[in-house]
This record gives structure tokens, C-alpha cells and sequence, in this order.
């Protein structure tokens, strides 16, 4: 089903700059060969599922009953508890022992799938292998705590790197890799992760040689259009023994312009029929090596990839008039422009959000750059202040700012309470 999936939207890629591609990639550096080797309609994976549900896979039950559909019934039930357990303890960083109590009656609202991975049906007995998925809108209020918001890290562009045959590819070619990686529920995962397509300039701006890169201007650049503010490189290396045969595979996960290892491991596929298996198994092992990094505050943005206004002492100025040209040459040189990402379910959280942010004193544009219901849109916004200044005034207005430099990300927050008023002095005695 996946295979047919992938041949289903691969026409979808679209052919474009054949010969820059081709001409330019040597340039760019890493995998020039294959690029000019393959056609643009050869490139491009879009992620198979881009919902930002929530996964939970290998949920085991094992249930007795009078007929097989009661014994059936109550083994979902108990997977959906078991699988809310994993959910809670995988967002939280703690054991699936602390996990809040939910009813059955919560659990089927907020459940949005039972998938079967294998099972075994008899008369009275159900023994299954269940993977879950959670709606993230009905879940996030019981997951994050507070703000109703489990901990994310900031957006991370993912640059999946092969190497095998004595070559590496990035998004040159659809390697199996990164096939492996669009089929990852990234939504499930609380690293924000950035997945390009492949498609378009990708090949020639994401390879081998930008990730081997420490030039942090050009990565400003890249980071910028790709609405990212770091990057992560999760790298496979394959040796296949002989044809048809076992396929070892050592997976790195890297972090940052400075490609830290972040950790690794070794997994080995019987045959080749399991690769796919392998690189899915390979994913999810890295993501755990990239939360584990966030848990313990080693997956942050590098500071250096954030660009810092000095503080130079402000001249005193002259008044200028309202309609002088002047002035509006002085009110440009002051705005900064913003690039705000939100998690938009539907219209009217969109428009919740321009409101509150055209709201903030010095907001003078907040319009829609990109739009996706059900996922990530991107605000474009004009703002003439401090943003610790727009943090505040967003957080008395119920929204929650993350992030630094000119990539944030918004989400729904809880309100600041009004400080309580103070009482009334005593009445002086008669």
C-alpha cells in the first residue's frame, strides 16, 4: 500500500529547472553527480500523512471474553488506555506510570484511528498488536499541562542524508531514506520538524555540502525561506553484504551548522524486503535520540544563526512632521519584519490570531504568507517595538510566543489574570 501510495503522488512533482539543476549543483556541492544525473520528475517525496495527529504504534492486548466481539471491544478499550499512557509519558519525558487517568468515555473522543498491525481472533480470546492515533486538537487540552500545549521545540529543518554504493543523496534522487521520513507521523513527535519535498531548488540548496557548511550567513538565508530556525541531519549509512542479502545500517543523528552528533546506532535488515522496515524502525529511534536531546536542552537553536541588533545609543532627533517624507524613511528603518507560525485547525483560529496580533501596539501588518487548515500557516508580520514587548502583550491576550530571531511560533495560551485588587482600608474607628 505504501509503495502504491508513493507511485500515486510522484507525477505530482513538479519539472522544473532542468538545466540549472544540472549546471549549478557542482556549485553547491554534495551528490553533484546524481543530481545531473537524474531528471527533476525523479526527485520530490511529499509526506504521506501531513496531519499533526499523534502515533502511538506496538500496543499489545491480550483479552478473554464471552464472544469474540466482546473479547474485541474490550481489547481497543484497553489499548486506547495503554496507548494514552505511552502518549502522556513520550511528551512528558516520565514513566507511563504517572499518566493522569482518563475515562473511556474522553478516550473515544479524542482517539482518531485504531490501526491493526497484527492480530489473532478466536472464539472467547483477542490477541492483537494495535497502533493509535490521537487527535491533536481534542488531546493537546490534557496533554500540555497549563497551557494546554505540550513542550515543542523550535521548527527544525530536516535534511536526510543516504549513503550507499559509494555515493550519498540528500534530495537529489527519492532515496529510501528520506521515503522512510515522509512516511514518519512527524505530528506525534514534540521536535518540530521542517520536511521539504525535494522538489524545485531543494536539491541544490539541501545536500551534502550545506550540511558540511559552517557559514552561518548562507544558513540564515536557508533557514529563513524554509521557515525554520535550526536544522537537524539524520544520517544512514548502508553496506549490503551481497545481493538479496542482510543490509547493516548505521544511523546518526545531527544537530546544528557544526553537524554535532547528537548519537547513533546499528540496526541490520535480513533482506532486503525488510529495508523499508529497517529505515522506518531506523526514524523512529532517531526522533526518540532528538527528544532526548530537547528533554535535556541539547536540541536548541544555535545562537549564531539568530541575528542581533547592537545596542547603539539613539541621537537625538528632530520632531518631524506627520507628512514629511522624512518620516516615513524613519518609521521603515524601525519595523522588523516577522515571520509568525500557528497551528490553524480552521478559519476561525486564523482569524483569532490576526486579530489579537493587530491588537499589540506596533503590529502594522499581520497577513497571511501561507496558509494550511489542519497544519502550520505562516503570518507575515510588521512590528515596531521590543518583542519581549509583543510576548507580553500576546500573553494578556491568551497566546503564547516561542522562538527567537524573525522565526516565531504562536500558539493558544492561557490568559494573564488581572492583578487582584487591592482591599479597602479600614474604616477609622467612631
Amino acid at each position: 500500500m505504501t509503495s502504491l501510495t508513493l507511485s500515486r503522488l510522484s507525477h505530482l512533482a513538479p519539472r522544473r529547472w532542468p538545466l540549472l539543476v544540472a549546471a549549478s549543483a557542482m556549485v553547491a556541492g554534495g551528490g553533484w553527480y546524481a543530481a545531473a544525473q537524474l531528471a527533476p520528475g525523479d526527485r520530490g517525496v511529499p509526506p504521506i500523512d501531513s496531519s499533526s495527529n499523534y502515533e502511538v504504534t506496538g500496543v499489545t492486548v491480550d483479552v478473554a471474553a464471552k464472544t469474540a466481539d466482546e473479547a474485541r471491544t474490550a481489547a481497543w478499550r484497553e489499548a486506547q488506555r495503554k496507548g494514552w499512557a505511552i502518549l502522556w509519558a513520550r511528551l512528558h519525558g516520565a514513566s507511563p506510570d504517572a499518566a493522569p487517568g482518563l475515562p473511556d468515555s474522553t478516550l473515544d473522543s479524542i482517539v482518531a484511528g485504531i490501526e491493526v498491525e497484527a492480530e489473532q481472533v478466536g472464539p472467547h480470546r483477542y490477541i492483537a498488536t494495535l497502533g493509535l492515533l490521537f487527535d491533536r486538537g481534542r488531546t493537546g487540552s490534557f496533554v500540555g499541562g497549563a497551557n494546554g500545549q505540550a513542550p515543542r521545540s523550535a521548527p527544525m529543518l530536516v535534511i536526510p542524508i543516504q549513503y550507499g554504493g559509494g555515493s550519498e543523496i540528500s534530495f537529489e534522487g527519492r532515496s529510501s531514506w528520506q521515503k522512510a521520513w515522509a512516511r514518519f507521523r512527524a505530528g506525534s513527535s514534540p521536535v518540530d520538524y521542517v520536511r521539504p519535498v525535494g522538489t524545485g531548488p531543494d536539491p541544490l540548496l539541501l545536500n551534502l555540502g550545506q550540511s558540511r557548511r559552517p557559514g552561518r550567513i548562507w544558513w540564515r538565508m536557508l533557514l529563513d525561506q524554509y521557515g525554520a530556525s535550526d536544522m537537524v541531519v539524520p544520517e544512514v549509512f548502508l553496506e549490503r553484504r551481497y545481493p538479496g542479502g542482510p543490509i547493516a545500517a548505521r544511523f546518526v543523528a545531527r544537530h546544528g551548522p557544526d553537524a554535532e552528533i547528537l548519537g547513533g546506532f546499528t540496526l541490520v535488515s535480513a533482506s532486503t524486503d525488510g529495508l523499508d522496515r529497517m529505515l522506518d524502525e531506523g526514524v523512529r529511534r532517531i526522533d526518540a535520540l532528538y527528544v532526548a536531546a530537547l528533554n535535556d536542552g541539547r536540541l536548541r537553536p544555535d545562537p549564531s544563526l539568530t541575528i542581533e541588533t547592537p545596542d547603539v545609543p539613539t541621537p537625538d532627533l528632530l520632531p518631524v512632521e506627520a507628512d514629511d517624507p522624512l518620516a516615513a524613511i524613519v518609521d521603515q528603518a524601525t519595523t522588523t519584519s516577522l515571520t509568525v507560525q500557528l497551528d490553524v485547525a480552521d478559519v476561525a483560529t486564523l482569524d483569532q490570531a490576526q486579530a489579537a496580533l493587530r491588537a499589540v501596539p506596533g503590529v502594522k501588518q499581520a497577513t497571511v504568507s501561507s496558509l494550511a487548515l489542519g497544519g502550520t500557516s505562516l503570518l507575515a508580520v510588521s512590528y515596531d517595538g521590543d518583542p519581549a514587548a509583543l510576548r507580553i502583550a500576546l500573553a494578556a491576550r491568551g497566546w503564547q510566543i516561542e522562538g527567537e530571531g524573525t522565526t516565531l511560533r504562536m500558539r493558544r495560551g492561557r490568559p494573564t489574570p488581572a492583578p487582584a485588587a487591592p482591599p479597602p482600608p479600614d474604616s477609622p474607628q467612631q
